[in-house]
């Protein structure tokens, strides 16, 4: 008997396994969820990336996401630019449409990259700023949210398809993130959680990120993060409208553009392909 096939794939270092089921026959239980993400027992990823059939008629694929708990996410910018790549591979074209509980994503390659590698430019949608869209428990100023804990305070709300809390600091090596960001992620101030990013400015239009992503942990990329963060800057002043965020393994391009939507740029890769 066959296996089910499978692609590794990563955006900077945030990782997924991205499954076909565009076809019958396609066993996801949460349990099975679970184990695939599973770094020691399973394959291991981030996010579990599942490609379906579309339901509106103006995309090329339905993009289907769940966490390493099982359960399912409203965005991931890395895996949308991840996705959009390989449709655009299949169709032979520069521009394809993701479709996402969150909406529609228009993507285009935005050229190769110095290692040979695609470039890949997605269309965030809108940055939703009302603190009942991020959403959280009451109204407030959300580009100063009064939570916190301990050397994180005061950070900016931001919807990106998810919810995102993102904290300035000065030292972003000093932040310990695996303790404070579990604690922050499940504060009573974020309804349905949060995912928490810490960002330190290291130049003009630079900033450097580290995310705990909401059911996942500590990421080595976050694109929904990055965007948000980019957003953050520009509502505290602290950069104009397109920023560099670095990461782990690279650096994305956010630009929050004036319609109100986000573009997000960067590198993708095919790490490798096998059976389940």
């Amino acid at each position: 008997m066959s296996g089910t096939p499978f692609l590794k794939m990563h955006g900077l270092g945030n990782d997924f396994v991205i499954l076909d089921g565009r076809g019958p026959g396609l066993d996801l239980s949460l349990e099975r969820r679970r184990a695939i993400a599973d770094r020691r027992l399973g394959v291991g990823c981030d996010q579990l990336i599942v490609l379906e059939p579309p339901t509106d008629r103006d995309a090329d694929v339905f993009m289907r996401i769940y966490n390493p708990d099982g359960g399912e996410a409203g965005a991931c910018g890395n895996a949308t630019r991840c996705v959009a790549s390989l449709v655009m591979d299949e169709r032979k074209t520069d521009q394809v449409t993701v479709q996402t509980i969150s909406g529609l994503l228009e993507s285009e390659k935005a050229g190769m990259g110095g290692n040979g590698l695609p470039i890949i430019s997605v269309d965030m949608g809108p940055a939703r700023l009302d603190w009942r869209e991020i959403p959280i428990a009451a109204a407030c100023d959300t580009n100063h949210m009064p939570v916190g804990l301990g050397p994180l305070q005061d950070p900016v709300g931001t919807n990106m398809g998810n919810p995102h809390a993102t904290f300035f600091v000065d030292d972003l090596a000093a932040i310990p993130l695996a303790e404070l960001g579990p604690k922050l992620e499940h504060d009573r101030f974020f309804p349905e959680r949060a995912n928490i990013g810490v960002a330190q400015m290291v130049g003009e239009n630079r900033l450097r990120l580290s995310v705990w992503e909401r059911g996942a942990g500590i990421t080595l990329a976050c694109g929904s993060g990055a965007c948000a963060a980019g957003v953050a800057a520009v509502r505290r002043g602290l950069a104009g409208r397109t920023v560099e965020v670095i990461v782990e393994h690279g650096t994305l391009t956010i630009e929050w553009m004036r319609d109100g939507n986000v573009l997000m740029t960067g590198g993708i890769a095919l790490a490798y392909k096998g059976e389940l």
